[in-house]
């Protein structure tokens, strides 16, 4: 029996058992504003990329239900009333979003998207953009990292027959292009990301042929523009890297070669191997030949590398690039900030699991000086920053902690993606969101970008958003 994916029932139960609650009340209607957010940036680390609006859209813009899929939920959930269940059959989202561009930096607590619609619309859609937004945003945080420290050098995201299921590998692939990878082995993703898959070969296909010389002059042959050869399957530095440069010494004098080679080095000590495979190489007269690694690599293992001096023009990362090792979630969250203009908070006895009320937007400070992010400020939507005038801001949780900041200019985040139920927004193309990447880091301090015990960066609130959050906790009601 064949199964047909729903992406409209890609949901938890319980978005349906509110609604149908929602519906049979009456409250179907009342206006809501949620707020997607996280609590911790990923992996320790000092800053999050956020990615996977494009799908977010695609998934809005789709989302309706058939006849068959109302009729199949009210036989298996006898519960969901008629009124609810013809609700479904016209649902149609009408509200509004807002959320960061993919690529866009964040931090903790900020929204990265604010949907307005409906009570019933609202909640509808909360599982599906969690599962994306939480997925992509993990998966090219944890690119820009592996970037980060491989510097120069290109990473290409190798996870696929790793990943949690296709899907996951094929989008898991498109963020880890967003965070800065220059390609990925997975062919599906060509049309999507506008550029061939990359790849070498595996260890199989030495060991298809009675040597490994063989194998090497068979692969140059029939791939004259990517002529990477995995040497390690036998012995690297004795067997592995002579054949390589015989081979290639012999296709290059025959103008057998006529885009990049190199070798690729899967196992072993890297940092040795790979200088000692460089020598070899350039005593050869191969001073142009590349060198990639690969091997159960990370933005840690990668750091130690080259430090240890290992010469290594690309690296392949797999496992812990597309699981996002050694972080198992993102863990964002949709939350309530307001219903029928009344705004909410949830309270906690962890005062930073209380959230922030109200229909929000988030401003950027810069220093006029140098362009470099200082603070992220959460105001009320209808509030303004006077920029000709010293901005004081303070410390949700401590605050005591103050400060002043003067010769500055603000950007906000948030930019409309849905109006009325309507898509205004233009999706780029993912090298510009890649670029936006890499120009959003430049704006963040060292500091910040630190992989281990980064600084923490401030995310302030405006004194009227405080207030409000003040008043609302001391009329909060415990039963």
């Amino acid at each position: 029996m064949q199964f047909e994916r729903k992406l409209q029932l890609a949901t938890d139960l319980y978005q349906m058992s509110m609604g149908n609650v929602y519906v049979e009340d009456g409250k179907e209607k009342e206006m809501a504003v949620f707020d997607v957010f996280i609590r911790r940036n990923p992996f320790e680390g000092g800053y999050t990329v956020a990615a996977g609006l494009e799908q977010v859209i695609d998934y809005i813009q789709g989302l309706a239900f058939t006849e068959e899929d109302v009729l199949r939920l009210k036989a298996n959930h006898p519960e969901f009333s008629d009124k609810f269940i013809d609700y479904l059959r016209h649902f149609k989202f009408e509200g509004e979003i807002y959320a960061l561009p993919e690529g866009t930096i964040f931090f903790p607590f900020e929204p990265i998207i604010r949907v307005k619609a409906p009570l019933v619309q609202a909640q509808l859609v909360e599982t599906t953009i969690l599962s994306i937004v939480n997925h992509q945003t993990l998966i090219a945080t944890k690119a820009s990292r592996i970037v980060q420290e491989a510097g120069n050098t290109g990473v290409m995201e190798f996870g696929l027959r790793r990943a949690h299921g296709t899907e996951a590998g094929y989008f898991g692939a498109r963020a880890a292009v967003i965070g800065g990878c220059v390609g990925t082995s997975v062919v599906e993703t060509e049309e999507m990301l506008g550029q061939p898959a990359m790849g070498t070969m595996s260890h199989s296909f030495i060991l298809s042929y009675d040597s490994e010389r063989e194998a090497f002059e068979k692969f140059v042959k029939y791939n004259p523009q990517n002529a990477t050869l995995l040497v390690d399957t036998y012995n690297t530095l004795e067997q592995g890297v002579p054949n390589a440069i015989a081979v290639f010494k012999k296709a290059l004098r025959e103008g057998a070669i006529t885009g990049t080679y190199g070798i690729r080095i899967d196992s072993g000590d890297l940092a040795y191997l790979t200088a000692e495979s460089r020598k070899l190489l350039d005593a050869a007269g191969l001073e142009d030949a590349k060198i990639c690694a690969s091997s159960d690599l990370d933005e840690y293992l990668i750091k130690d590398l080259k430090i240890q001096g290992a010469k290594i023009d690309s690296w392949g990362i797999g496992t812990k690039l597309i699981t996002a090792y050694d972080w198992a979630a993102l863990g964002g969250v949709y939350k309530l900030a307001e219903i029928d203009g009344k705004p909410k908070l949830k309270i906690s006895n962890d005062p930073w699991k209380i959230t922030n009320p109200g229909y929000k937007k988030i401003y950027r400070i810069y220093g006029k000086s140098n362009d470099m992010a200082l603070a992220d400020l959460l105001t009320l939507d209808d509030e303004t920053i006077d920029t000709s005038k010293p901005l004081t801001i303070f410390h949700p949780m401590h605050t005591w902690k103050k400060r002043t900041i003067e010769d500055y200019y603000v950007k906000e985040l948030l930019v409309p993606v849905f109006i009325d139920g309507k898509c205004v927004y233009d999706k780029p193309a993912i090298k510009e969101i890649q670029a936006k990447v890499k120009a959003e880091k430049k704006t963040l301090w060292p500091a910040f970008k630190r992989m281990i015990n980064p600084h923490v960066y401030h995310v302030d609130l405006s004194q009227r958003l405080w207030d409000m959050k003040q008043q609302l906790l001391s009329e909060a009601e415990y039963k």
